[in-house]
């Protein structure tokens, strides 16, 4: 028989909104449990420098993480490694089923699930997924030393993770639709100043090109958004980096969406179209998708749930 846990809050997700989250609501003695799901940490884990979080010149993604994760720990939240598969907010108690056999039940549920990279949805993209196509530079640009590689995008992803590539890359070049990048001014004079990256402007990727024995990545082929004109470019490793699409599948078909999935919340609030369930992070930012929007918003998601339970047991 499954093992059932009842919190007053259940905090899904564990990035800067979780985890915030979880050092409020402890602090107001609420006694939260956080679980992490998929991924622990969330997106920061696969960053590399972090130079625009308050209290930090400059800091590693993974190791803010830690340090948010040790603090919401220490303020007495119960942080457990185990992924939701189901959630029912039909009715209170809130009830998550989780991959250990676990169930859940809460009276209030904070959503921190974050995003996650999208995909363009090339066959060819998918076929060499984990052969040479990945959408995560930190985690595999090491294997690209000395190499020539492709970064598809034209926002803050795409230009931070053609920076890092720089370290292990013997050349990058960047692919981006138009002639101008989208991401902050300072990453973009960055990109333009560093002599290993090539800006290959007006192409979109059409086709990953490879081997199969041994699989592997040859090089990819672009047109030209204006004359049609197709391209070849040898390379060993393709990085897709054209933004995150919300870590919404637990509640797409049950909360409010809007602006490709993002879950809707009152204005100035977490709240949600379901009376004691919260979002927060990147799950439900359109607009900023910041670690310390997201912070912001898991404290106010734990002062919120705070406030309801309070109203529910008065």
């Amino acid at each position: 028989m499954a093992d059932t846990r009842h919190t007053k809050v259940l905090i899904i997700g564990s990035g800067p909104a979780g985890y915030t989250a979880g050092v409020y609501a402890s602090r107001a003695m609420l006694e939260p449990i956080l679980l992490q799901g998929l991924e622990p940490g969330g997106q920061l884990t696969t960053t590399t420098d972090v130079e625009n979080y308050p209290g930090f010149t400059e800091v590693q993604g993974p190791d803010l993480m830690i340090k948010m994760e040790e603090h919401a720990r220490a303020t007495g939240t119960e942080i457990i490694s185990d992924i939701i598969t189901d959630l029912d907010l039909s009715k209170r108690p809130f009830t998550a089923n989780s991959d250990s056999g676990t169930v859940y039940t809460a009276d209030a549920i904070i959503l921190a699930t974050g995003a996650r990279a999208k995909w363009l949805g090339l066959d060819s993209e998918e076929k060499f997924k984990g052969f040479g196509v990945s959408a995560c530079a930190t985690c595999d640009g090491f294997f690209y030393r000395g190499m020539e590689i492709v970064v598809v995008g034209g926002g803050n992803t795409a230009v931070e993770e053609a920076l890092f590539l720089t370290n292990f890359a013997s050349k990058v070049t960047l692919i981006h639709r138009r002639d101008e990048l989208r991401s902050e001014r300072i990453l973009a004079d960055r990109l333009m100043k560093n002599p290993k990256i090539d800006p290959l402007w007006f192409n979109e990727l059409i086709e990953v090109v490879g081997e199969d024995n041994p699989k592997g990545v040859t090089g990819v082929k672009v047109k030209h958004t204006k004359t049609g004109e197709i391209t070849e470019i040898p390379c060993k490793g393709v990085f897709i980096a054209i933004g995150h699409a919300p870590a919404n599948e637990l509640v797409k078909h049950v909360l409010e969406t809007h602006m490709g999935g993002y879950v809707v919340t009152q204005p100035d609030s977490t709240a949600t179209s379901i009376p004691g369930v919260f979002a927060a992070g990147d799950l439900t930012d359109h607009k900023y998708r910041q670690a310390v929007t997201s912070a912001g918003m898991g404290c106010m998601a734990a002062l919120e749930a705070e406030r309801f339970l309070a109203e529910q047991e008065g």
